[in-house]
């Protein structure tokens, strides 16, 4: 007698979801690092929250500088730079500049895993809070709450209501600005042709440039700062780009004053051997030393 069989069909499994993704959990016992959702899974740019999972992977005092995330991503130093921004105004990134006993000012950067919370004894004693970000959002946003075993569960945060007019900085007239400065600025298309300029953003970035040249910088000097290295393509205006790099370029060392001269070390003349005509330096002729070691050794034998 045949096994009686079923021909109803087999039970689906409840656990597992029919849309969307399937994570494959695997439990890490080393070389890991633990994010909050609320920073994985941030609303904006990819480029902000993979900065902030790279400083997090990162050991005590590795270099976190624009200059030592670019040389790690792909990504130029705007777009760090403003990932950086994003980051400091959320309250995840405090940089700090401190004083040395020397003189020389050095910047501290200090990172969070949750902005905000509660102080520890490793961390410093003062807490960041978070800034408010420079455009509001008119749209309601979501932040994600603590996954549990089956899902993720999603409450809404309303965000703050938008601000009912936005300040903008007053207009600065082109005759006000240097026009030293000016002249350095509209000089830059010489060298690059896309750093072409306006009127208002000549004048915004005159102040900046009047520094560098009260400083004592030269405008040969100034002009090589700024066109050096430049991008490709400019994700931004050109505008943008200068003004980053007058503002985070550190200020070049001014040349010496004409009066001021550097003692060098007397260089003694050339001399020719007496004994075997090789050249040697010495104030006066003579035997060089190899002859001079000879003549003692016959004396001495």
């Amino acid at each position: 007698m045949a096994d009686p069989q079923s021909n109803a069909r087999l039970r689906a499994d409840a656990g597992a979801p029919t849309s969307g993704v399937i994570h494959v959990r695997t439990r890490l016992t080393a070389d890991f690092t633990v994010l909050s959702n609320a920073l994985a899974q941030r609303r904006g740019s990819a480029i902000t929250v993979g900065v902030a999972a790279y400083i997090s992977s990162l050991p005590d005092g590795s270099p976190v500088s624009i200059a030592a995330l670019c040389g790690h991503f792909t990504e130029g130093e705007i777009l760090i730079s403003r990932a950086l921004r994003e980051l400091e105004d959320a309250g995840y990134l405090e940089r700090r500049r401190e004083r040395l006993s020397t003189g020389q000012i050095r910047t501290r950067t200090f990172f969070y895993d949750l902005p905000g919370g509660d102080p520890s004894p490793d961390e410093p004693p003062e807490r960041p809070k978070p800034r408010r970000p420079r455009e509001q959002p008119a749209v309601a946003t979501a932040m994600a709450a603590p996954a549990n075993v089956t899902g993720t569960v999603r409450e809404p945060v309303h965000a703050s209501p938008p601000r009912a007019e936005a300040e903008t900085p007053a207009p600065i007239p082109l005759a006000d600005a240097d026009p030293q400065a000016v002249a350095v600025l509209a000089a830059l298309r010489r060298v690059d042709p896309r750093l072409i300029l306006s009127g208002q953003e000549a004048a915004r970035l005159a102040p900046a440039v009047g520094q560098w040249l009260a400083a004592g910088v030269g405008a040969t000097q100034i002009t090589e700062l700024l066109t050096a290295r430049l991008p490709d393509r400019f994700l931004v205006r050109p505008a943008g780009i200068l003004a980053f790099r007058l503002r985070e370029t550190p200020l070049p060392a001014p040349p010496r004053p004409p009066g001021h001269f550097v003692e060098r070390p007397v260089v003694l003349p050339f001399q020719t051997c007496n004994g075997c005509e090789r050249a040697f330096r010495a104030p006066e002729p003579g035997h060089c030393r190899d002859c001079r070691s000879t003549n003692v050794l016959r004396a001495a034998g």
